[in-house]
């Protein structure tokens, strides 16, 4: 039996560090300006810290989402930064995308095979369902008989573990797409895209759920191999005024299908609700970001970062799920690190 932390993490514009010098992936100068949770945070300080949460956190493996686009800069984030320990990383590529999804695993602590990640590339014919699913695709989000073109904007990230036990387990890395409106609008400009988003957030639920989740899950070859889903979904559970239009949730369409429960995964940030507040459905308490609307200069707390599971292993193979908002020094961590990220770390405790 294996056991190890797993972390997933929005770094939020981590690819914005980098530059090359002489053909080399390096950081770009220390006083450089950079996107990040604060106006004005310099490189220097979003590394610093940005490593003191992994630090803190101390995770075994961590799925790093807005991370660069080629694994040679997330490797050499984890190479040159503050982070302790040693690392492997990988990155899925996405054409003109510069926010991928990668995933690094320490390797210095006796947990892991001697290399412990295969990549199944998304761009990569051989590796199956994974570019299949996340290729360009037809869907009616509105079920009003017209067929939409639709895209994954960041491929996902899909990868093997092995542990020291040789204990395996698979997971995929996702960042749907964003339902957020970040300018002010004339009303009903703001409600047309608003119902947009929410319907190319669906389309790529739906999409994923179908030609990858439920094949995996059916094919001898996969089936009885646990599954992480998890990454920002960009959605929680429950309806918004746009989704109800379309009568959908995403991220309960990715979840699956009461009709067919033996493929539905589990939720692990929902399974340490008490019992009174699954049973209705509180989830106030489960916010993993927070950002400013512009309209009404208000802070929204949603819960868009999710940690999904298969139900194809024992029952408990993922506990211990978190949102790390506060770290162990007791401090919240916009306040102990501040030029971090304005998502909060999620994690969880997997056994095999």
């Amino acid at each position: 039996m294996g056991t190890i932390r797993l972390g997933v993490w929005n770094i939020e514009w981590m690819n914005d560090l980098f530059t090359t010098s002489s053909g080399q992936i390096v950081f770009k100068s220390d006083n450089t300006t950079v996107r990040g949770p604060r106006r004005g945070n310099t490189v220097r300080e979003r590394i610093d810290d940005v490593a003191g949460v992994i630090d803190a956190l101390g995770r075994d493996a961590l799925v790093v989402v807005e991370g660069p686009n080629h694994v040679d800069e997330l490797q050499h984030f984890f190479d040159h930064s503050p982070v302790q320990g040693s690392w492997r990383c990988v990155v899925q590529r996405s054409p003109r995308q510069s926010q991928c999804i990668g995933i690094a695993v320490r390797t210095d602590t006796g947990l892991w095979s001697g290399d412990p990640v295969v990549q199944f590339d998304a761009l990569d014919a051989q590796s199956g369902i994974i570019k299949r699913a996340s290729d360009a695709f037809d869907y009616d989000s509105d079920d009003d008989g017209l067929v939409e073109k639709h895209k994954f904007e960041r491929r996902p990230l899909y990868v093997e573990l092995t542990m020291s036990d040789n204990t395996q387990f698979r997971v995929v890395g996702l960042h749907l797409k964003s339902k957020g409106i970040f300018t002010a609008l004339e009303w009903s400009k703001w409600w047309r895209k608003a119902d947009a988003n929410r319907m190319r957030l669906l389309a790529q639920c739906s999409r994923f759920r179908d030609a990858f989740i439920e094949p995996y899950l059916s094919d001898a070859a996969t089936r009885d191999m646990p599954l992480i889903v998890c990454g920002d979904i960009n959605d929680g559970p429950g309806l918004d005024t746009s989704e109800a239009k379309l009568n959908a949730s995403g991220v309960e369409t990715l979840m699956g299908d009461v009709w067919r429960p033996d493929l539905t995964l589990g939720n692990a940030l929902f399974d340490t609700l008490d019992d009174d507040d699954q049973a209705a459905r509180r989830f106030r308490d489960r916010a993993t970001t927070r950002f400013k609307d512009p309209i009404f200069d208000a802070y929204h707390h949603p819960w868009i970062d999710h940690i999904l599971y298969t139900r194809n292993a024992a029952a408990g193979w993922v506990s211990n799920a978190a949102i790390h908002r506060n770290m162990p020094s007791g401090q919240p961590i916009w306040r102990e690190f501040p030029a971090a990220s304005d998502h909060y770390p999620i994690s969880v405790t997997v056994t095999i």
